[in-house]
């Protein structure tokens, strides 16, 4: 007998982003289900309520099953769809933060946030993304960011301290602080080196040279009031006493 394929409720889309997440004759959301592995994904063009259908337990990736939601509410959110499927990979999430948490539900204040996190023509929030490797997509009063690990933090704090007001050029010294950090974490990592223990071949080498262990001794580098102890002749003058001295001995 076969089993029926297992039935999910994603979030409703806002009517403005419906036609988004069908795409042209529907080619969004197929390029959805290929990326997500689901057999069959239901929008309904009217309500904007979404099911999915998934095929039985094996024949599916259950980590994409559990960011699919996660993709088709950044996509309600304003985000495009070819940034949003991103967040199937695994180590990509995504974060909202809602502007009216900063300011209210204030209109001309929204406005305002808005347009310090857009920039001039957009540089702010790109030079953001290029420094975070994030995408970010403003829309209404939500901002949503997609990244992955440090980078997401990272264009999340900055999108907040923009909102409380920061100055842009804090911001950047933020970030920029932020990525040297990350990549000297990196370099690090890439230069740890496991270095073999010599010290077998190296006495190995010296046992098959006769006296080699003597001339290493004597070419060894000392200091000028030192003196090196295998040396008989120099190790008896120095013990040797001058005319002009001697050795006395006090009880205490």
């Amino acid at each position: 007998m076969r089993r029926p394929l297992m039935r999910q409720s994603l979030p409703r889309v806002p009517q403005d982003r419906i036609a988004v997440l069908i795409g042209s004759k529907g080619a969004t959301r197929r390029k959805l289900e290929e990326a997500s592995g689901c057999m069959r994904l239901v929008i309904d063009s009217e309500s904007g309520d979404i099911e999915v259908f998934w095929p039985e337990a094996g024949k599916f990736d259950p980590v994409k099953a559990l960011k699919l939601p996660d993709v088709i509410k950044a996509i309600s959110r304003g985000m495009a769809p070819a940034n949003a499927i991103q967040l199937l990979q695994d180590e990509w999430f995504f974060e909202i933060v809602d502007l009216r948490n900063h300011v209210g539900k204030r209109s001309n204040q929204q406005r305002r946030i808005r347009s310090r996190l857009i920039g001039s023509e957009g540089k702010i929030r790109k030079l953001i993304e290029d420094l975070t490797g994030s995408q970010i997509t403003i829309y209404n009063s939500t901002i949503v960011i997609v990244g992955e690990g440090d980078g997401l933090s990272l264009a999340r704090k900055a999108v907040e301290m923009l909102s409380q007001g920061s100055e842009h050029g804090s911001v950047i010294k933020m970030l920029e602080k932020g990525r040297r950090r990350h990549r000297l974490e990196n370099r690090s990592i890439d230069y740890i080196e496991v270095k073999e223990d010599t010290s077998e071949i190296s006495a190995g080498f010296q046992a098959l040279v006769p006296g080699l262990n003597a001339v290493v001794r004597r070419n060894r580098r000392l200091k000028s009031h030192q003196v090196d102890p295998e040396d008989e002749e120099a190790v008896i003058a120095v013990m040797t006493l001058n005319s002009d001295e001697s050795v006395q001995w006090e009880e205490e």
